[in-house]
């Protein structure tokens, strides 16, 4: 259906607007917020993580499935029933192929916790406007760690594009206390130092 065709910057306010719709508190990380800090890259996903009480869950549901992403009460119920794991829910645009992958903010996930607090509303731009986004330094803990656990690149990449771009106004002392909380430290110093001699280079 050519009338359902989006480009991406609009399922990123889709998204939103349905988040807003049901009013569940939101914070955008992945390769958006690694754009507001580092530089841009290609993605057709979108990670976002929210906070749902459980009142929401039906409200939530009914606002995906007015915007074409089907994903049932029931479902989300469950990912909030289940603390063991930190899997997202999907929620696919069945017109574009647009995925965004919600993860849920859990207490005593005392990382998250904190990352939510630290969010930061951020003016992105007239295709997007103002979103809540990872700070820089949540973001870069949160690539650390998914680097760990999948080795994909691309977190390595934004990551350096972050220190680059962002350089003294970074909390360094913020990152080394959870890097080291998270076992990270040691590749957070590897970038550091990769960084650094890029910079003399």
């Amino acid at each position: 259906m050519a009338e359902k065709t989006l480009e991406y910057a609009q399922f990123v306010k889709l998204v939103l607007a349905t988040l807003e719709s049901a009013n569940i508190p939101y914070m955008v990380g992945g390769a958006v917020a690694a754009w507001a800090w580092g530089e841009p890259r290609a993605t057709r996903d979108l990670d976002v993580v929210v906070q749902i009480p459980f009142e929401a869950v039906n409200r939530l549901s009914k606002e995906l499935k007015a915007r074409d992403m089907l994903v049932p009460a029931d479902i989300i119920m469950d990912f909030l029933l289940d603390d063991r794991s930190d899997r997202p829910i999907n929620a696919i645009h069945i017109y574009s192929g647009y995925k965004a992958d919600i993860y849920l903010l859990r207490v005593g996930d005392t990382l998250r916790e904190e990352a939510f607090r630290r969010r930061k509303l951020v003016d992105l731009g007239p295709a997007l406007g103002e979103v809540y986004l990872h700070s820089p330094e949540d973001l870069i803990l949160y690539k650390l760690w998914y680097y760990g656990l999948s080795q994909q690149t691309k977190h390595l990449r934004d990551i350096s594009a972050i220190v680059k771009t962002m350089q003294d106004k970074l909390d360094y002392d913020y990152i080394q206390h959870w890097s080291v909380k998270k076992g990270t430290n040691t590749l957070w110093n590897e970038i550091l130092e990769s960084v650094d001699t890029k910079k003399n280079e």
